[in-house]
């Protein structure tokens, strides 16, 4: 399931992004240094410094904006959010087509996003291109919103013509590994919340509660 936030980031988060992301000092190196060894030919791109002090002042916002979110919260089930890495893409740069890693130090990925932190008309080119089932999506949403996507698909960054494509980008581990699994657990948490909001707390909205919460426990961890 693909879902996005649509206004996960503030004005203010976003200038503060912007601003430090884009600073003469900021210690951005070669994307290829954390690329797997079957993604470095394709890996066109900068990556903030992971152990540098702007990484640990900046990461924050963007996770705990993540945190917040019911949409997120409700539809991925979290029980990790991690390996955030800000990357920066400027003329002729890019990330060519590649799976993310299964495993990373931090957690599994079952979820990958991309929060976009520069202005759609900031850059040309630089599409995250997403390929499913039905064919290619193109997403290249505005500052401040995210899109979250299953990590088992294959995608790529079309190269940036002009201008400079800033976006935060990260993986989700899930407390129920299987999509379907999670799909069905929202649709059931999306249909008592309805319930709730339309007639308060009734038997029908008890009885999916019930199952809602026991599936958690057959499927979870």
């Amino acid at each position: 399931m693909r879902f996005q936030l649509e206004r996960l980031l503030s004005q203010e988060q976003l200038l503060t992004l912007q601003s430090q992301l884009l600073a003469d000092d900021t210690p951005w190196q070669a994307g290829i240094a954390t690329a797997g060894w079957h993604a470095r030919g394709v890996k066109h791109n900068r990556q903030l410094e992971r152990d540098s002090e702007r990484q640990r002042q900046l990461a924050p916002v963007v996770l705990q904006a993540l945190e917040a979110d019911p949409l997120l919260q409700a539809a991925a089930l979290p029980l990790k959010i991690h390996s955030l890495r800000f990357s920066r893409c400027g003329p002729g740069e890019g990330y060519g087509r590649h799976l993310d890693d299964a495993y990373m130090a931090a957690g599994r990925s079952d979820l990958s996003f991309t929060v976009f932190l520069s202005p759609p008309d900031h850059y040309s080119g630089g599409e995250l291109v997403l390929e499913g089932p039905a064919g290619e999506e193109r997403c290249k949403l505005a500052a401040g919103a995210a899109v979250v996507y299953p990590s088992t698909l294959l995608h790529r960054v079309e190269p940036v013509g002009q201008g400079e494509r800033l976006v935060a980008v990260g993986w989700i581990e899930s407390r129920i590994r299987s999509a379907e699994q999670r799909e069905l657990l929202f649709e059931l948490d999306t249909a008592r919340r309805s319930l709730f909001a339309r007639d308060g707390k009734s038997e029908e909205f008890d009885l999916i509660s019930r199952s809602y919460s026991n599936l958690l426990r057959l499927w979870g961890p």
